[in-house]
């Protein structure tokens, strides 16, 4: 492996992953990756640092923008372009690039397999609260809970001023199931963003709460960044392909939050059917003798799943924590 392509992977705080300077080198030729490094920066500012001439510059930052590793910015004339900052951001991003080989693709999933639960622990480690965190799937909650605006799906919606929708890059990527693949909704600068690029398909309001109703069908679960202001995606997740649902439920690793709710349910309309136990991935629900559910609100994510199929409507989602409980915003 070239050194340049180390270096790439150490910007991101992962030096040490032989798989993500391969993801780079898939991305990026040594020209590209030189050029990479020496962001932050405007075309014709690169231009003078690497004596390119700025044409040149401006043809590999867009190639390199559509690949999902540069980002301009609107805020300056000439925009600023700069590197993916982090993991999730090159992660989320380079997967959607148009043109990436099954072989790139694959290098992302055994680096999840392999790699991602150690720096997951790490993380949680490190930083105070989960990047994200579940919200309700949009189903009818009890009058008397306090729903905010923020944790509900079609509120986020009616209220977003663009929106489209993109592949789920961890289904596109580990393929252990055949669960809905367009189903990641990307709210406003997201949407904004992933429409520049080619990778996202827009949407009607309408068309984005028909996303939501099959992903619900699906037993996908709505995630969003851990904070009050929902501008950037909805994710609709499995338990199985997911970045954090099988870190938890496999590791046991808090890499994402609940909701402010947990499931409840009226033994005297539980009909001990026991679907509920199929669509809970957390082992929240446990079945009496007599075939009747209850839940453990500490396993409990909140994310109403086991409500939407509930034959007799047994299953109600009950506010079990106080309304600060989501940041204003990330690591507040």
């Amino acid at each position: 492996m070239e050194p340049i392509y180390t270096e790439l992977a150490t910007r991101i705080g992962l030096g040490q992953s032989e798989r993500i300077a391969q993801l780079f080198q898939y991305i990026a030729d040594p020209r590209e990756a030189q050029l990479l490094l020496a962001l932050p920066g405007t075309a014709p500012d690169v231009a003078k640092v690497l004596n390119f001439t700025e044409p040149e510059v401006s043809s590999i930052l867009h190639s390199l923008f559509i690949k999902g590793v540069v980002f301009p910015s609107s805020k300056s004339d000439p925009p600023k372009y700069k590197m993916c900052r982090d993991l999730v951001q090159f992660h989320d991003a380079s997967i959607l690039w148009p043109d990436a080989p099954r072989e790139f693709l694959d290098v992302w999933q055994e680096f999840m397999e392999y790699e991602w639960p150690e720096i997951a622990k790490n993380f949680n480690k490190i930083f105070p609260r989960p990047f994200t965190r579940v919200i309700p799937v949009g189903v009818t909650i009890e009058a008397k809970t306090h729903v905010l605006a923020f944790e509900d799906v079609r509120e986020i919606i009616e209220k977003a001023n663009v929106i489209s929708v993109t592949k789920c890059t961890c289904r596109l990527t580990a393929r252990k199931c055949d669960r809905t693949l367009e189903a990641c909704l990307q709210i406003n600068r997201g949407a904004e963003y992933n429409l520049a690029r080619g990778t996202g398909r827009r949407l009607t309001k309408e068309e984005a709460l028909e996303v939501v109703r099959k992903a619900e069908e699906d037993g996908l679960i709505h995630v969003v960044m851990n904070k009050q202001n929902v501008d950037q995606f909805i994710c609709n997740c499995c338990p199985c392909c997911c970045q954090t649902m099988p870190i938890l439920i496999k590791h046991n690793i808090s890499v994402i939050e609940p909701s402010r709710f947990a499931a409840c349910v009226d033994p005297d309309l539980c009909s001990a059917c026991g679907t509920c136990l199929d669509r809970c991935y957390f082992g929240a629900i446990v079945a009496a003798e007599d075939g009747t559910t209850t839940v453990n609100t500490e396993k409990c994510m909140g994310c109403g799943l086991c409500q939407v199929t509930c034959p007799t409507g047994a299953i109600s989602m009950k506010e079990t924590r106080a309304t600060d409980f989501v940041p204003e915003k990330l690591f507040n």
